[in-house]
Formats: C-alpha cells, structure tokens, sequence
C-alpha cells in the first residue's frame, strides 16, 4: 500500500486525536465528586472548597487580578467536561471574567495551591444553553496571578449631575474633574484612545478599562451617541464625568446596562 503526504498527515492527526482521548482518560473524577464532604468549607453564597495541595504564596488574589492556573472540571456524575492539561498549557484569565464560583473561589486561593471547588449551578453557569449544567466540580492549581489595578468606587454624584455640570442641548451632562494638556478637541470621526469606568446610577460599576490594565481604542463614530458627542468635549490629559441618558447610551438594548449611565473617562490621545 502507498502512502501519501496526505495521508501521512491524516494518520498524524489521528494520533493526536487518541493521544488526546488517552491523555482525558488519565484525569478521573474524585471521589467526593458528588457533593462536597463534610470537612469542605462553604462559603455563605453557597460555594464549597477543600484544599488538596497547600500553596506556598501567602497572597491571595483580588476579583480584578489576573490568574494562570491549571485545571480540570466535572459534572457531580463524574463526567469530565474540560481540562486544560488536555490542552498542554495553562489558562490565564481576569478573575472578573469568569463564572461567580471562580471569581470567589480563586480568591480563598494561595500560589502553588490546588483547590477542589463544588459551584452550584448559581454560581456557574445558572441553566444557559451549551454550557454544562447543574453543580459543577473543579480541581484548580493557582500556579500565579497578576495584581491588576482596583477600579474606582463610584463617586458621590453618580445618582444624577450636580448643579454645577454642563449639559448640552441633547441632554448630556458632564463635569470638568481632570484638566487636560491638550488644546485640541477629536471630532465625531476620530479615533480615541481612553481609560474609563461606567456605573449604573445606584452605583454599580459595570465595566471599567483600569483592572485590564491597558486603555481601550475605538473610533467616536461606532460608540453610543453620548460618547461621540461627550469625547468631542475634550482635550489630551482631561478626565471628564458623563451622565449619560437612556436615549443616548443603550436605548432599553437586551444585555445591555440600562437608564442613565455614568462614566469617567480620560482621553489619553486621538488621532
């Protein structure tokens, strides 16, 4: 029988297809797979650990730091659903972008430690389709972290602008909070590049570019309207506060955050 190149290199993804198979079949579900043991700690959401191997960090992470950890997940019948060891290299996350059972799990973590968490369904993937349902059990190594910085509390006017704010005839309002160096303004077809943080008018942040470390571009021309007209408001350097109403921020959209919102930006360059 002749062998092609071709075929050569089905044989060869095959083989990493059943290396792949055998390597998964090397990671069997615990013991106590079905529901955490009686010397698990459970937290007051609901969210039960055990400590399998003992770091040797004595800092734990933040819920916006950045993680590099190894791990393999169940379902409480024992069925593997992911791994990263299968995949050969560890996974790095922002701890603020993951399911709420790692978000607060990781951060009872040490370097260097393994962790078994058992996140109801509440804290994991709460019934969305495609996803794995039901508790979910995790083994996690933290092997690192990054300490990224903490975001701002929400400031004492986020509930509407204060008399002092300016607002334009559109309804946006803003206030002056950092002077600029700049002496001139983007347009509505500029691209910016800015450090923000959003909250909801209660005071909920719900986005922020500061825990990732680095500012976000984008041209004012594909934004909601009251960030195309509020960033025309401003020079290089300035931080300026925008109350922001429904009708120029989000419109009522599905998934998106709703009624006036109120951001910080700073505009760090726009070309």
């Amino acid at each position: 029988m002749k062998f092609t190149r071709s075929t050569f290199l089905l044989l060869a993804a095959l083989a990493l297809v059943f290396s792949m198979a055998a390597l998964a079949e090397t990671i069997p579900a615990p013991d106590d797979v079905a529901a955490p043991p009686t010397d698990a700690e459970v937290t007051h959401s609901g969210l039960a650990s055990k400590v399998i191997v003992a770091g040797e960090g004595k800092d734990h992470p933040s819920s916006v730091d950045k993680v590099t950890v190894h791990y393999t997940g169940w379902n409480t019948d024992g069925i593997m659903f992911d791994s990263s060891y299968n995949r050969g290299e560890p996974a790095t996350f922002g701890l603020n972008q993951v399911i709420a059972g790692w978000t607060e799990g990781l951060q009872l973590m040490v370097t260097g430690e393994t962790r078994r968490l058992w996140i109801p369904e509440e804290l994991a993937y709460q019934g969305r389709e495609g996803r794995p349902a039901g508790m979910l059990v995790f083994d996690v190594e933290l092997l690192s972290f990054n300490k990224m910085p903490k975001p701002p509390a929400a400031p004492s006017d986020v509930a509407g602008p204060p008399s002092d704010a300016h607002i334009t005839a559109s309804g946006l309002a803003s206030k002056l909070i950092e002077k600029g160096t700049g002496v001139e303004y983007p347009t509505a077809t500029s691209n910016v590049t800015v450090h923000y943080t959003g909250w909801t008018t209660d005071g909920e942040m719900f986005d922020s570019s500061i825990p990732r470390g680095e500012p976000t571009s984008f041209p004012l021309n594909r934004v909601i309207a009251g960030w195309t007209e509020g960033l025309q408001l401003m020079v290089v350097g300035e931080t300026r506060r925008f109350w922001i109403p429904q009708e120029l921020a989000y419109q009522g959209r599905t998934g998106a955050p709703a009624g006036m919102l109120v951001f910080d930006v700073k505009l760090l360059s726009f070309q």
